[in-house]
């Protein structure tokens, strides 16, 4: 084993798609994805049963191509590490249980890591190969995606992370996708409403930024109960009540226009209070990541405003910002190199894990 440059192979499965990427310390090696969304089409979102069967399905073929791709063995493998939480219930346990099997049949450490933190350990990364050394010093990072829309600060990747705020109800992922729904867009909502909105008139329609008002917000002095706080789902309904007032009326729904005005309502939101977090709390650096980091307008909103507010922003490849199993190897690449020991066996799959347990 190879302690400063570890050979690792992660597992990721925490919603609808089948990651295994492969790293040895900070170079890539390879990242393979399988997605199901394709399956959860019809449905409007993801159905946790069919994402579920998709992973068992995917699971050994993208293990395969994965390791092909990286030009490598299990034997070689120095260790393997899986996304135990947080996640879709079923979804985690059959990463989980691949990743027991793994490091059973071939007694490989294995380590039980926290998607969110994953998220951040992929920024130590670079696809060209090359290593990309330590994170920055007074690091935050903004995740944005389906299941998640939280402001972490974090210290130490291996063992000092902190939740400074998050969604109190629909992830702004969510609210893309019930709100593309409304308009008649279809599944996944945000890549369309990304798209429509372009064409549109983002000032035509004025809707509400959610947790914004003085008594949530406080003052830095006297912070309020949700300062670095999001809420979507009343902006969700104003869009809903929007869409009925101009069928009441008997008018065509500007759609683009109300994509747009939902979209900047979002980015307008989201983007603020993480630099609000960064500036009260020292951060000089923030990695931008999940899913919805590949909306056009909040990386243009998050890069003008960390700009303005002299924040570096650091944006990882778009295929590593998603879910991925590279990220989870990074991350445990990163804990064997602190000399963090694994996780053993005897752990469970936990859905709702707290950033703040790096490593079950």
């Amino acid at each position: 084993m190879n302690a400063n440059e570890p050979l690792v192979l992660g597992i990721e499965s925490s919603c609808d798609e089948t990651g295994v990427g492969i790293v040895r310390g900070t170079s890539l090696l390879s990242n393979t994805v399988s997605s199901s969304m394709e399956e959860h089409v019809r449905f409007g979102g993801v159905i946790p049963e069919i994402a579920s069967r998709a992973h068992l399905d995917a699971l050994v073929p993208t293990l395969q191509q994965s390791l092909a791709e990286a030009g490598v063995t299990l034997e070689e493998v120095d260790a393997v590490a899986v996304t135990a939480g947080p996640g879709l219930a079923g979804a985690l346990m059959v990463g989980v249980c691949a990743a027991k099997a793994l490091a059973v049949a071939t007694g490989k450490p294995l380590y039980a890591i926290n998607h969110l933190v994953a998220h951040v350990g992929v920024g130590v990364l670079q696809a060209d190969g090359e290593r990309a050394g330590v994170l920055p010093q007074n690091l935050g990072a903004l995740l944005v995606s389906g299941g998640h829309t939280e402001i972490l600060r974090i210290k130490s990747i291996t063992d000092d992370v902190e939740m400074l705020g998050s969604t109190i109800d629909d992830a702004a992922g969510e609210a893309y996708d019930k709100v593309a729904r409304l308009l008649g867009l279809g599944y996944p909502g945000g890549p369309a409403i990304d798209r429509l909105a372009r064409t549109g008139n983002a000032k035509a329609i004025r809707f509400p930024r959610g947790l914004t008002q003085p008594k949530y917000m406080g003052t830095a002095e006297e912070p309020g109960p949700h300062r670095y706080d999001w809420s979507f789902s009343g902006l969700k309904t104003a869009v809903a009540r929007c869409v009925e007032q101009f069928e009441a009326r008997g008018e065509p729904v500007p759609v683009a226009d109300v994509a747009a005005a939902f979209q900047e309502a979002v980015v307008d939101v989201i983007t603020s209070k993480a630099v609000l977090a960064c500036r009260e709390n020292g951060i000089t650096s923030l990695l931008l990541g999940g899913g919805v980091a590949a909306n056009s307008r909040l990386r243009q909103l998050t890069r003008e405003r960390c700009s303005a507010a002299g924040i570096t922003l650091h944006v990882p490849p778009m295929d590593l910002c998603t879910d991925n199993g590279a990220m989870v190897a990074a991350l445990g690449a990163q804990l064997m190199m602190a000399g963090i020991g694994p996780s053993g066996i005897a752990f469970a799959p936990d859905s709702s894990m707290p950033v703040t347990t790096i490593s079950a």
